[in-house]
């Protein structure tokens, strides 16, 4: 039956969930991928932002028409630009200059104000580091206050986790009909990994969850912070004490190099026709890496996060 929805945010979530039996030939094992950048804006964060907002509308924290003002690298910027602009709060995102500039291009072509904080001297464009981050912060708490705005905080509110709990998680196992050995998840905010993890174990304790970090960067691994400068966009912040991975299980721990997330998003895009950005490479490779290992033979699900259209100025498509 047909459907006409409401507006653009009745219409995130329920992606497709597809095989990538073209990439795994050969291998012992299946790798499905949850294609969230078919969302409205162009990623899994289209999820959290209306999750945020509509948890703070039902909280009373966020009052008609009052502004709003959310740090960013471009993807929850996106997803908050699109349900404000419904909604009709103003919104104003705060990023890095060394996020890409397609992110912050969309977001005011959808209504948004940016405001785009220099990065450190020293910084490499095109590689937020956590000193970089740092800056971004300290301008939005500026904004925050002189316009009397309300924070969505991403890495915070529990409308982020609570999205992908109530919503990616449900939606993995009905679509598998819970014939699912594990999950790989690029670590950014947290909220996807908690929220995707609590829903799975639920079903299945025995589904073994993993966090994917950056080489050189994997302090939620515990390992040593050696290479801040990674060049993985949306994730790998080196924060070790994030808000939404307290008390969840982690099952393992996986590293990629930025050229292997490169070149899995590159594969991804000339195999299988899916078009993701460089978390969606790490992703992938970690999954890769693990079917070569300990979850050979097993089905694996990941995120696709976010759309590679958003990196065509990066060297994540040198050829484009």
């Amino acid at each position: 039956m047909n459907t006409v929805l409401p507006s653009a945010v009745e219409a995130i979530g329920a992606t497709p969930l597809v095989r990538l039996d073209r990439i795994t030939r050969g291998l012992d094992g299946t790798i499905l991928a949850k294609l969230d950048y078919l969302n409205p804006g162009g990623s899994k964060k289209d999820r959290v932002a209306k999750g945020i907002i509509e948890e703070a509308e039902g909280s009373g924290h966020l009052k008609p028409g009052q502004p709003v003002v959310e740090l960013t690298s471009g993807n929850t910027g996106t997803g908050l630009a699109i349900v404000c602009g419904v909604k009709g709060y103003p919104f104003i995102a705060v990023m890095s200059k060394g996020n890409s500039l397609e992110r912050a291009r969309m977001m005011a072509a959808l209504g948004a104000e940016v405001v785009l904080v220099d990065q450190l001297p020293g910084s490499v464009p095109g590689q937020v580091s956590g000193g970089d981050l740092e800056l971004v912060e300290a301008r939005t708490k500026e904004i925050t206050q002189a316009r009397g705005a309300f924070r969505p905080n991403q890495f915070h509110h529990d409308g982020n986790w609570l999205a992908h709990y109530r919503g990616t998680g449900q939606e993995l196992w009905q679509q598998t009909g819970g014939a699912v050995d594990g999950f790989a998840d690029f670590i950014g905010s947290g909220g996807t990994y908690a929220g995707v993890t609590r829903a799975l174990k639920e079903h299945n304790p025995a589904v073994r969850c993993f966090a994917v970090e950056p080489a050189g960067a994997a302090v939620v691994a515990g390992q040593p912070l050696t290479n801040p400068d990674h060049p993985i966009q949306g994730g790998g912040y080196a924060m070790d004490d994030l808000t939404y991975l307290k008390g969840v299980p982690v099952d393992g721990f996986v590293q990629v190099t930025g050229d292997e997330a490169k070149q899995a998003a590159r594969r991804l895009a000339t195999t299988e026709g899916i078009f993701g950005g460089f978390s969606s490479g790490a992703n992938l490779a970690a999954a890769l890496n693990l079917l070569d290992g300990e979850m050979r033979g097993k089905t694996l699900a990941i995120m696709i996060c976010d759309s590679g259209l958003k990196y065509l100025s990066t060297d994540l498509w040198p050829d484009a």
